[in-house]
């Protein structure tokens, strides 16, 4: 079960000549690839890490932008046994010191541009051991080489079981960890979500706004299409609203997987509104809260349904989603078949339906498969506490709601006890985005004299005089009068983390002492 062969070589023979990645460099002009020219590239990536005396398991670290290179060098590496592990390419170079020393990947793969920029940091490594060689995917050297090593591989006899690739966690609460997954957790999220749930297929066109080195995008913009003999598009440059649009008229793509927070910059944007969206059938969404009144706006203006799902580093993928035809608003919709939910309160036990409790992902059954990571890389009291036999333990507070759906409440440290009663951030944050000059909004717990008082952190449309108390009243007139944010902070923009989410601890640390 070598995820290259599952992934990439199922194509070979039927598909061989079918285009599997289009990529338009900057000011450049459209690349493709098919699948037989991916499987060759990759084979001779393969032999090039083995000359570089790569061994099986040993890691490799990603630093990479969206280009077809990421592609073949992942699978390259994952076809002769290493277990990938990626990294943001554009973090400083701290973070560079960091994900090279904690990974202590054998071979680091980066552009020239990045190892440029962090060459003392990756000289360090080499000298310490750490890192044993240097792939620079657009230097002459690496090409020629590559391009002179033999069309056949040999495909490492990788196992369900074995080590497969490290995502890591978002950071929100220190730096980031490893999520150590063994192959078998990405052939059985993508048969269970990809193949049952979304029915991605083979005439799909994929395109993602984040970035491959989020797993949330490797899945839906690499693996998904992939595993069905589908054409992803890539491109290289930071997503922006425009960048988005102008892909979206060159491709014409079926599926975009999208975050809420680009959702929102896309409809505030002028060529939106004349942008041809027409190609899509479905939009995927997930990393943060989708807010009902941002749903409401994108169906009325393209007529296509937003999939909002939940996933983790921790579970590679989503595991709770809406499904395609059978959206509620204001839901994460219904567990992804073959993985089972349960919402516990502090004790394990749990809750009544329509009572908040914690969000615990596995299953019942010790023979059925999951997609549930092994643990953190160097951290075992916290695998401990996450990762409990069969059971995943998110952190994620919901309720079921008289259907039987999930809806998001926010994570346990975000929620809220305010007059001794629990408030949901996200619930405030959906009241908010519905008033006129609200653009974006988080609602943060501060403490003050002792107790948690509830901030809510607001861009504007248009800064107005008594606009703070405006909001405040706006919110007591729709929200239970508790729920109302007893302070109002305005900012030019939300600070937020690589992967795209409100970095409500910056937010919080900022207003300490404030307020």
């Amino acid at each position: 079960m070598n995820l290259a062969s599952y992934f990439l070589d199922h194509n070979l023979p039927e598909r061989a000549h079918k285009v599997a990645v289009r990529y338009t460099p900057p000011g450049g002009l459209e690349q493709s690839y098919t699948f037989h020219q991916m499987h060759v590239w990759s084979n001779r990536v393969g032999n090039r890490l083995r000359s570089m005396q790569l061994r099986e398991e040993d890691r490799v670290l990603f630093a990479l932008d969206d280009t077809p290179e990421f592609a073949a060098h992942w699978f390259g590496a994952l076809r002769v046994g290493g277990v990938v592990a990626m990294m943001n390419p554009g973090v400083t170079s701290d973070d560079w010191a960091y994900y090279l020393e904690y990974t202590r990947a054998a071979v680091l793969v980066t552009a020239r541009s990045y190892a440029d920029q962090h060459a003392a940091r990756i000289a360090h490594a080499l000298r310490n051991g750490q890192l044993r060689g240097t792939v620079i995917v657009d230097d002459p050297l690496h090409c020629a080489i590559t391009e002179a090593m033999p069309e056949a591989c040999t495909t490492a006899d990788s196992a369900l079981d074995d080590p497969g690739v490290w995502l890591f966690s978002s950071g929100s609460t220190g730096k980031p960890k490893a999520c150590m997954h063994v192959n078998g957790d990405f052939i059985f999220n993508t048969e269970r979500y990809a193949k049952a749930v979304l029915g991605i297929r083979e005439d799909d066109v994929t395109l993602g706004v984040p970035k491959l080195f989020f797993g949330y995008a490797t899945g839906t913009n690499l693996m998904f299409p992939w595993a069905v003999g589908a054409t992803t598009c890539l491109y290289s440059e930071r997503s922006t609203p425009e960048i988005v649009l102008a892909h979206i008229a060159r491709y014409k793509p079926t599926i975009l997987t999208n975050v809420p927070t680009m959702i929102h910059r896309m409809l505030e944007h002028p060529a939106c509104d004349t942008t041809d969206l027409s190609s899509l059938r479905m939009v995927l969404s997930a990393g943060e809260a989708l807010p009902a009144e941002l749903y409401r706006r994108w169906t009325e203006r393209t007529g296509v349904e937003i999939l909002d799902g939940i996933g983790s580093a921790e579970l590679f993928h989503i595991y709770l989603t809406n499904a395609p035809g059978d959206v509620k608003l204001g839901t994460l919709g219904r567990p992804v078949p073959g993985y089972t939910l349960k919402l516990v309160d502090d004790h394990g036990t749990e809750v009544a339906q329509g009572e908040i409790g914690t969000l615990i992902v596995g299953t019942d059954d010790p023979w059925a498969g999951t997609s549930n990571a092994w643990g953190y890389h160097r951290d075992r009291a916290k695998s401990r506490d996450t990762f409990r036999g069969a059971w995943t333990h998110t952190g994620d507070q919901f309720r079921v709601d008289e259907d039987g759906r999930y809806v998001y409440c926010g994570r346990a440290d975000d929620l809220l006890k305010v007059g001794g009663v629990y408030v949901s951030p996200v619930e405030v944050e959906n009241c908010l985005l519905t008033h006129p000059s609200v653009r974006e909004a988080a609602v943060i717990g501060v403490e003050r004299d002792g107790l948690v008082t509830t901030v809510a952190c607001i861009v504007p449309t248009e800064r107005t005089e008594g606009l703070d108390r405006a909001i405040q009243d706006f919110v007591k007139s729709r929200l239970a009068p508790h729920k109302y944010p007893r302070f109002v902070r305005f900012y030019e923009v939300l600070p937020r983390n690589d992967r795209g989410k409100v970095a409500r601890g910056e937010l919080r640390r900022a207003l300490v002492g404030t307020l």
